[in-house]
């Protein structure tokens, strides 16, 4: 495998999101259901580390275990929130975030994982409790993404953050098997 390869397999070790149409009910419920299992799942992952394998990267010039943990809860929280607006406004233009500073902020590189652990369980329960009560004309709506400028509907971002959970779980399970931890 040649570098690049090599590279692109460990940025995305699931692949990249690849929306297939349409999504169907079926995927809605596996999609809902992945992001209800994320926060177990990703405790289970970083179970028994120690500080100097939390701090480890899952890749050359990549975050830590810890900021990876971290950044899915900085990332579910502005996606939790995304999904209020959608839901309460009309079309909203959605706030983005610096996701890469966010990941160099004190509690980012330090702050125990337990506290983003347990932010996660609280807001994954919260957030999964508020899309199984969204109408099929609700999941329909869409905001606005200020970067792109593009409408994205609740329905496809649903399928991102369930793939989103995953492409980080994947990175810390991976460099788990690389490093036989």
């Amino acid at each position: 495998m040649n570098a690049s390869a090599e590279l692109e397999k460990l940025r995305y070790p699931i692949g990249r999101f690849k929306l297939s149409h349409p999504i169907t009910d079926e995927d809605i419920s596996t999609f809902i259901n992945e992001i209800e299992l994320l926060p177990k799942r990703i405790s289970g992952a970083v179970e028994g580390l120690n500080d100097e394998q939390l701090d480890t990267p899952y890749r050359e010039e990549g975050w830590t275990v810890r900021q990876v943990v971290h950044h899915v809860a900085d990332s579910h929280i502005n996606s939790y929130v995304r999904f209020k607006w959608t839901v309460t406004e009309n079309r909203p233009m959605i706030r983005a975030y610096f996701e890469e500073r966010w990941a160099t902020t004190k509690d980012a590189n330090a702050a125990p994982v337990s506290l983003s652990l347990n932010l996660l369980t609280a807001l994954h329960t919260r957030w999964v409790y508020f899309l199984r009560s969204l109408s099929a004309k609700e999941l329909e709506r869409e905001f606005i993404h200020p970067e792109t400028g593009k409408s994205v509907r609740l329905i496809e971002s649903i399928a991102l953050y369930a793939w989103h959970g995953n492409h980080h779980l994947a990175h810390i399970s991976h460099l788990k098997d690389r490093k036989g931890w």
